[in-house]
């Protein structure tokens, strides 16, 4: 049994199509503050840091904690905390390419073994006019969502292109989930191995 570590619809909805028994008990881990190091590792550090709160609290289970982060020319975007920030996201993102940042980490309940990895995806955004980013952030979908965007909602006519994982940029990469739940000895694909 996996223990999602999340209450982001979007990520129990990637985890139910690896066919993984799972519930969900959210961490309670506070995600402000300043991002310090690579994007990568605060990615993982609050991926492990989910994941660990959430064993402290539960007996024995294997718990998934994840965390996503937009780089732009080096600056890490979060969760916009109103429509100015998120605003601001979409004006910074437009016309480029931007790097979306999940770190994932596996943590059994009862000996503490660790797992950690992450996958990188590079996202090209069209130019944006000032209109479609107002237009957008009204529909309130900006808020919750790393980058202020959300690529399975209406933010999708926004992208270009990407390179890489599509479920990275939703907020948990399916693949590299999969190269991390293998190593605990559990094969999506033949529920066991």
């Amino acid at each position: 049994m996996i223990i999602l570590a999340s209450a982001s619809p979007r990520r129990e909805a990637l985890l139910q199509t690896l066919w993984v028994e799972h519930r969900i008990i959210p961490s309670l881990v506070d995600e402000e503050g300043p991002f310090d190091g690579t994007t990568v590792g605060c990615a993982e550090t609050l991926a492990l840091r989910k994941a660990a709160e959430v064993v402290a609290r539960i007996r024995e289970g294997l718990v998934l904690g994840a965390d996503t982060i937009v780089e732009c020319d080096g600056r890490p975007l979060g969760k916009p905390k109103d429509q100015d920030e998120a605003r601001g996201f979409l004006r910074l993102l437009s016309d480029r390419s931007h790097l979306v940042v999940t770190g994932l980490a596996l943590v059994q309940a009862g000996d503490g073994r660790t797992e950690i990895g992450h996958e990188v995806t590079e996202v090209r955004m069209r130019a944006l006019t000032n209109m479609e980013i107002d237009a957008y952030v009204q529909t309130d979908e900006p808020f919750d969502k790393a980058g202020g965007y959300a690529i399975q909602g209406a933010a999708e006519t926004f992208i270009e292109g990407i390179k890489g994982s599509f479920t990275n940029v939703v907020g948990l990469p399916l693949g590299r989930l999969r190269t991390l739940l293998l190593r605990f000895g559990i094969d999506p694909l033949h529920r066991q191995v």
